[in-house]
């Protein structure tokens, strides 16, 4: 019997640690129920202490890859992270206008949380000009959003007021993410001029590495399978919470410990 599975494209990053970038969003997709494809950005020498090395892709390669994905398998959904530099940014928007690319969720991967550039500093017109237009939305974190906007973002007030503020100018949704407020974890998504508040908590671990990436991958995947935004939002964020809260612990003084039937649990409770 044959049946269908909606397909994801992941363009981004490769972290070689697979707690984010290329590697994290290929287990989201996979993990919810969808098939995984990915086009490199650059590949990076990092791990949950930080990255240590960036080697970016030629724009000739990077469009090679595009052109082998998207003439045959074309994608229900597209995440782009890690973009690195103009060059790639113009390339990319250049082959997604090309193919008419649908249910593009944008993460603006910048700073990686260890302070490296993962973004070069001439890149972020690029970005703004070339990406933003495409895409249906956008989840910068609030360090992302002040650096886009040049200015602080204090309180829940001033993250509604952010996120007009990047969608009126970019014309896209704007997902804006809390997770860097001291008191709570809640994301707020303007879209048509309407506010959806997403509430979370603070999870007491340290295993937050690539939570970006999985977040991103997660929307897209929903989107692919005829979601709305909101409800692929929450679905998303029920998933990524599911998967703090297994507290998978890796690397630097931990054994090996399987908790995937607890992400599992989770995901059957959201």
């Amino acid at each position: 019997m044959l049946f269908s599975v909606k397909t994801v494209l992941t363009i981004a990053g490769s972290d070689c640690s697979g707690g984010a970038g290329i590697q994290a969003d290929i287990k989201t997709i996979l993990a919810n129920g969808a098939y995984a494809m990915s086009v490199l950005t650059a590949m990076t020498a990092q791990n949950t202490l930080g990255v240590t090395a960036v080697q970016p892709s030629t724009t000739q390669f990077l469009a090679q890859q595009l052109d082998a994905v998207f003439t045959d398998i074309h994608p229900d959904a597209v995440k782009i992270g890690m973009v690195f530099s103009s060059d790639l940014a113009h390339i990319i928007g250049e082959k997604l206008r090309n193919y008419h690319a649908k249910n593009i969720v944008l993460d603006p991967v910048m700073v990686a949380s260890s302070g490296a550039q993962l973004l070069q500093s001439q890149a972020v017109d690029a970005l703004k000009k070339e990406l933003f237009p495409l895409a249906r939305v956008i989840t910068p974190n609030l360090p992302e959003a002040e650096a886009l906007l040049s200015k602080e973002i204090p309180d829940k007030a001033a993250m509604e007021a952010a996120a007009k503020q990047l969608s009126d100018t970019f014309g896209c949704a704007v997902l804006l993410k809390g997770g860097h407020r001291s008191s709570d974890a809640d994301d707020v998504l303007y879209e048509q001029r309407t506010f959806h508040w997403f509430h979370g908590e603070h999870i007491s671990t340290s295993n937050t590495h690539g939570t970006g990436c999985t977040l991103s991958s997660a929307i897209a995947v929903f989107l692919a399978e005829g979601c709305n935004l909101p409800t692929a939002v929450q679905r998303a964020k029920n998933y990524v919470t599911g998967a703090l809260k297994a507290n998978l612990c890796l690397g630097h003084g931990c054994g090996p410990i399987d908790h995937g039937w607890e992400i599992k649990k989770n995901l059957s409770n959201s």
